[in-house]
């Protein structure tokens, strides 16, 4: 079938991105879904820096790609073998496949599934093969996004990399809750694991951060601490329950027993470590450059009994955990809306990694019907 995405062909494009167009939305042609997969009509897809990480050339990727991984839509049509989804049925993309069986996926979340791993990096679809061409005499394979490629109108997927949700939940919300959600969530109830008695500090108030923020904040805790170097993201924070915000430069010897890093960069990572109490849990959850470095002193873990945990989206399980974080919106515990700053349109994709780049938005969501 024909449909329209949003092409990466060339890596490291100069900014604006608006004026030097890294992305271009074309016409291409999308196979029918094989064996165990499914065709979904996109309604909703955020603009995530797993996004832009890839167009700015930090976490390079095989190209030309179609890119996006945060994303809703409704199934169109069922591959042979898929009996537990419906034709109609809203469902939410998650950007980590798992197979279920390999030694990975019996971690309970704590490590990523390694089949599926593979297919991301080689831009297949979980767990072979592509279903994406340039529409043009050439007929070129375009690469799957991380088995999602939700800058588009339609994607097929692996059954894998899906979880149902109700209708009840409106599309831009179920789309957050395929990364920015489980990240920022999992990273609190998965990986940090926070006691009533504990304080929570999460450093980086973007789309990841502030998910984090506010699963936090529907939870029983001390109290939730919010670090941003944008004024107006500390301030979006205090509204939503943080009981107290800085910037780095204001946290001075202000610590916490479980500190969430969402930025990606050494820098915040140097605060969050240092912003950890003794005996606390350092939890870190951006993606920075693969040849990025941070400085810490490691005596420090030894004399204060110090822990610091890696979590990859969230440590979780999608199946088992976006149906937890839907719960919590509908009972309005976990208000996802809070994270979108605004939707645009397919085509003004450019100009919304540009936005996304300075740091001005918490969440940018691409409304299919614009």
């Amino acid at each position: 079938m024909r449909i329209r995405g949003a092409v990466l062909r060339e890596m490291e494009h100069a900014r604006p991105y608006a004026e030097s167009s890294p992305l271009t939305v074309e016409e291409l042609d999308l196979d029918a879904p094989g064996p165990g997969e499914i065709l979904i009509r996109l309604t909703a897809a955020g603009v995530c820096h797993s996004d832009l990480s890839v167009v700015d050339g930090n976490r390079p990727r095989p190209l030309p790609m179609l890119l996006g991984h945060e994303g809703a839509g409704i199934v169109e049509a069922l591959g042979d073998g898929v009996d537990d989804l419906e034709i109609g049925d809203q469902v939410v993309t998650v950007f980590l496949p798992r197979c279920g069986v390999c030694r990975n996926c019996l971690t309970d979340g704590k490590l990523p599934c390694l089949p599926g791993s593979a297919t991301n990096a080689a831009g297949t679809l979980p767990f072979d093969g592509h279903r994406v061409r340039l529409h043009d005499v050439s007929g070129t394979e375009v690469l799957h996004h991380l088995g999602a490629s939700v800058f588009a109108t339609h994607a097929v997927v692996n059954r894998a990399s899906v979880v149902p949700v109700g209708h009840d939940v409106p599309a831009p919300i179920a789309a957050v809750l395929g990364c920015a959600v489980l990240t920022g969530g999992g990273a609190v109830l998965n990986a940090g694991a926070p006691g009533p008695d504990d304080e929570v500090m999460i450093v980086g108030l973007g789309g990841v951060g502030m998910a984090a923020l506010i699963t936090a904040l529907s939870i029983e805790t001390a109290g939730v601490i919010g670090v941003d170097a944008n004024p107006d993201k500390l301030e979006h924070a205090r509204r939503l329950g943080a009981v107290e915000v800085y910037t780095p430069e204001e946290l001075g010897d202000r610590t916490a027993p479980i500190v969430i890093e969402c930025v990606g960069h050494p820098r915040a990572f140097e605060t969050a470590f240092t912003a950890t109490a003794v005996g606390g849990t350092t939890v870190t959850v951006g993606l920075p450059a693969p040849d990025a470095e941070a400085r810490i002193t490691p005596v420090t873990l030894t004399a204060e009994a110090r822990t610091v945990i890696g979590s990859y989206l969230g440590s979780a399980v999608p199946a088992r955990d976006i149906p937890i974080y839907a719960q919590l919106w509908r009972e309005g515990r976990l208000p996802v809306e809070e994270l979108i700053s605004e939707t645009v349109a397919l085509d003004d994709i450019n100009a919304a990694f540009d936005a996304l780049a300075a740091g001005t938005v918490i969440r940018q969501v691409i409304d299919f019907e614009r």
